[in-house]
């Protein structure tokens, strides 16, 4: 199961000559702020997410320098004016950062951009790494929400992962969490992984229940090309598991969650009433952000860009004062509508046509007109005047549904 930016992704052409400076884009504000710490103690098998190991106090402390100095080009001066409603740090592993470095890294972005409407900040943590120091540091820094990667409470199913924490860590980390002041927290989970289970699958599902999270992610394990468990896979070491099987445990997922006062707000996201992930949600409502750090994404107003995925290459550029960017576009209204619609279709809340209207001055009915009628037809989709959503037959093939409400820019 795919990401939808997954899906974005690979419409994106190879563009690595372009950049745009930041004087050239329009003078908005930018809600949202995302930082990609790359830094990890061991590469999971199943990650695709660009992450190194091995890395020395010495380098994180110049990535630190260099991620401000990367901010420098977009705090004050002429073009956007970044003034999160919402940040997040992710990874690799966040708290990889020494304590002191962290801490340097936060306060001076405060220093840069306008922190004063921020509503969540949002840290990744391992449940093998957190401390008590850590959490209490972060508190007191202003982040007020964690995420964890738990991934499952099964100790086979974390070592066919690779992952390098025991089931016990999560609920010590949680403890040291609420501890330190923590009420917003998240927990990771795949599905899907060779051997297990639905036995196993609601194990997991009601441990985390159990650790009383208001909010929980539920991903579908994907053999990412070129990482360890795809060739595992390849070799027939490993066996993907049967697709049915896979979409059988979702849908448990989604029911168990509801019953238990979390339903899904998009297709891999449960939370309670208010627990949203509102920085994931900027995202899925094509909102504007900027990204820093070696391979985040960044958007402004159609301009999309993404920054070098490899820390070295990354180091070279922002040390000798250069933005970073690679595959620049400048997307036209109709392929930021259709991108919206196939994002907002994996919410519980769909596609709503006056979005369109308010955003775009396109009529969301007509623009979409052919591909509703006929989904809905097929009953994939649930259609009225103001918009449309997926049908539970439709969370089975979202992908494949999101990409038919992908446009061209011709008529």
């Amino acid at each position: 199961m795919s990401s939808p930016l997954t899906i974005l992704a690979g419409q994106r052409p190879q563009t690595a000559e372009l950049v745009i400076r930041p004087a050239e884009l329009p003078g908005v504000l930018v809600p949202g702020l995302y930082v990609h710490i790359p830094f990890c103690f061991h590469k999971c098998h199943y990650c695709d997410f660009y992450s190194i190991t091995r890395q020395t106090p010495g380098r994180m402390r110049q990535f630190v320098d260099l991620i401000l100095r990367e901010a420098n080009h977009w705090a004050g001066g002429t073009g956007p004016k970044v003034r999160p409603r919402t940040i997040f740090f992710g990874g690799g592993t966040p708290t990889l950062l020494p304590v002191d470095q962290m801490q340097r890294l936060i306060g001076e972005l405060k220093n840069r951009f306008d922190f004063s409407a921020m509503n969540e900040f949002t840290v990744e943590a391992n449940p093998a790494t957190v401390t008590d120091e850590y959490c209490r540091m972060l508190a007191g820094a202003g982040i007020n929400r964690l995420s964890f990667g738990a991934q499952s409470f099964d100790r086979a199913e974390l070592a066919l992962l690779e992952r390098h924490h025991d089931p016990d860590d999560v609920p010590r980390s949680l403890e040291l969490a609420r501890a330190a002041g923590f009420t917003r927290l998240n927990l990771d989970l795949i599905y899907g992984i060779c051997g297990q289970s639905l036995t196993s699958w609601s194990r997991s599902l009601e441990t985390a229940i159990q650790l009383g999270t208001e909010h929980l992610s539920c991903y579908g394990l994907t053999y990412e090309p070129n990482t360890p468990l795809a060739v595992r896979k390849r070799l027939g070491r490993v066996q993907a598991m049967d697709e049915q099987v896979e979409l059988s445990l979702a849908d448990y997922a989604r029911r168990r969650l509801w019953r238990a006062g979390m339903p899904a707000y998009e297709i891999s996201n449960f939370a309670r009433p208010g627990a949203e992930c509102r920085h994931n949600l900027l995202y899925w409502t094509g909102g504007d952000y900027l990204g820093l750090g070696p391979s985040a994404a960044s958007h402004v107003r159609g301009r999309r860009w993404r920054n070098r995925p490899h820390l070295g290459e990354w180091e070279r550029a922002v040390g000798d004062g250069e933005l970073p960017m690679i595959d620049v576009e400048h997307l036209s209204l109709r392929r930021r509508a259709g991108e919206l619609a196939m994002l907002s279709l994996r919410l519980n809340r769909g596609i709503v046509y006056a979005d369109f209207s308010q955003r775009f001055n396109l009529d969301g009915r007509k623009l979409f007109a052919e591909p509703v009628e006929r989904l809905t037809r097929m009953g994939f989709l649930q259609s009225d005047e103001t918009g449309t959503r997926m049908t539970p037959s439709g969370w089975a093939v979202a992908d494949s549904l999101a990409e038919e409400f992908l446009l061209s820019d011709d008529e």
